[in-house]
Formats: C-alpha cells, sequence, structure tokens
C-alpha cells in the first residue's frame, strides 16, 4: 500500500517539484498525483526530470486530468476538447511515468439518460488516439462522484468499462459518502463499498481520501480527516490485513499531513 498528497506539498514560495518529492519521500509517503487540473502543460523534457525524481525516491505518481472535460456536454466543440484534455494529460502522464490517470468524465445536464453512451464515445476516442500515439501504458482512471448531478458511481464506471479497454475506477471514498448523503456510517457500510469497487480496481485499486462536508445534492467541499464524515478508521481496519496493492491519495486540505494521519491509521504501516 502507497500514501500520498493530491498535489506537490508548498514547502516553499517557488514551485519545486523535486524539492516536494523529497519532502514527501521524507515524511514516509510513497506515492503523488500531479494536478493537471488547469491543463496538461508541462514539456516532455520537464516532465522526464520529475519523473527521475520520483522513481528514484520510489514514488508512484499518478495525474489528475483537468477539471473542464464533459463528454456529456451539447457542445461538440467542449466534446472534442475534452478528448483533447485527457490526451494531453495521458501524455504527460506517460512522460512522468505515471501509472493512471483521473477524469471527472461527466455532468448528467438536461439529459442524464445519455451520459453513459457519450462518456463510452468520448473515452473510445481518447484510447484510440492514445493507442495511435503508442501509449499503452496509462490507465485511464474514472473518478466517483460526489454531487447527485455528476456521472460517476461505480454502476456506471463498471458499464464504461465493459465497453472501453484501459478503463478503471477511482474510489473517492467521501465523495461516495456524500453522494449518499452521509452513507458510510458502518464498518459494513464501508466494507460492501470496498467489496464492489476490489473487482473492478485491476491490479492497483487507486482511492482518494478525504472527509466531506455534503447537503442534501452530495458534495460540498472536502474537509480534513479530524472531520470523521466519513470515519476512515474503518476503511483502514478493513484493508490493513488485505494484499491488494492499493494506492491512496489524500485531498483532504492538508494534503500531506492528513496522508500521513491515514497510513498512521494502519497498524502494520504506522511509524513509532
Amino acid at each position: 500500500m502507497r500514501f500520498g498528497p493530491a498535489g506537490y506539498p508548498a514547502i516553499g514560495s517557488k514551485s519545486d517539484p523535486e524539492g516536494s518529492l523529497k519532502y514527501t519521500r521524507g515524511l514516509g509517503l510513497d506515492c503523488l498525483e500531479v494536478e493537471f487540473v488547469r491543463g496538461a502543460r508541462i514539456s516532455e523534457d520537464r516532465a522526464r526530470q520529475i519523473g527521475k525524481c520520483a522513481k528514484d525516491l520510489d514514488i508512484r505518481l499518478s495525474c489528475h486530468a483537468p477539471y473542464f472535460i464533459s463528454f456529456n456536454s451539447d457542445s461538440p466543440e467542449t466534446v472534442d476538447k475534452s478528448v483533447a484534455w485527457v490526451v494531453d494529460t495521458a501524455k504527460a502522464a506517460h512522460w512522468l511515468g505515471a501509472y493512471i490517470i483521473v477524469i471527472h468524465a461527466a455532468s448528467y445536464g438536461k439529459h442524464p439518460e445519455t451520459a453513459l453512451p457519450n462518456v463510452i464515445s468520448g473515452l473510445t476516442r481518447c484510447k484510440e488516439q492514445l493507442d495511435d500515439l503508442g501509449i499503452h501504458d496509462v490507465t485511464l482512471g474514472v473518478e466517483t462522484m460526489g454531487k447527485k448531478g455528476q456521472f460517476g458511481t461505480l454502476k456506471e464506471i463498471a458499464g464504461v468499462m465493459k465497453e472501453v479497454d484501459g478503463v478503471r475506477p477511482v474510489l473517492d471514498v467521501a465523495h461516495v459518502h456524500a453522494r449518499g448523503v452521509g452513507c458510510l456510517k458502518t464498518k459494513k457500510d464501508m466494507q460492501d463499498l470496498i467489496d464492489e469497487f476490489f473487482p473492478l480496481a485491476g491490479p492497483t485499486a487507486h482511492f482518494h481520501i478525504s472527509c466531506i462536508k455534503y447537503g442534501e445534492k452530495g458534495e460540498i467541499s472536502h474537509l480534513p480527516l479530524s472531520e470523521k464524515e466519513p470515519d476512515l478508521q474503518m476503511l483502514a481496519d478493513i484493508l490493513n490485513d488485505s494484499d491488494m496493492d492499493c494506492n491512496f491519495v489524500c485531498e483532504s486540505p492538508l494534503i500531506e499531513k492528513d496522508a500521513v494521519v491515514f497510513r498512521d491509521m494502519f497498524p502494520r504501516y504506522r511509524r513509532s
């Protein structure tokens, strides 16, 4: 199991990915999600430099694609741009040596019935372009979403997987909790979620962890783990003895501090 932050932890006034990676490793963390949420604007040379640093430190990288992606848009231009944003992120991930990109695939909008076929169509186009580029080492990770108006339940993602090779779910536990208006109340609730997720996850189960503020429509904002919405100690207790390869990316407001907090919820990983 690996634990780490969503984004480069701030260690000074200047952007210093290598310094952030070294700081992350010094905390005993060993994964990091590079946040391309405003666009994958990085050169191949720079990406390869950062990727080498991460590899040398034994930090597993993943990437988050731009928030603007919307395969269910009424605008063909937006759909075309969505394909380009995914492909650009996957190219950057390939250069970095990152194994997965995380995608917010769509909103339901006025046409929820078209969301699944449109996501399938959009990701099929992405996969075809990546195949043409010879990029076969980056998984397209579709994230479980926290708002009821967004595409992204495990059942929906499983539907995409039936039609598009190279797609896996990314389980944002807090999003599931928020979408279900606080549904992860007991250890059984959490176990049922893991039992649904693991058969879909592939060789590495990619998680986003945080706590969350929610309302009747689902997600409002991410919160520190101390808020216990949901109580992630339940997740750690369930997975402590698991032999599944898991990657836990912390998206709380305390990205690296709460990654350490979560790691230390596992007796087998807790530092003395």
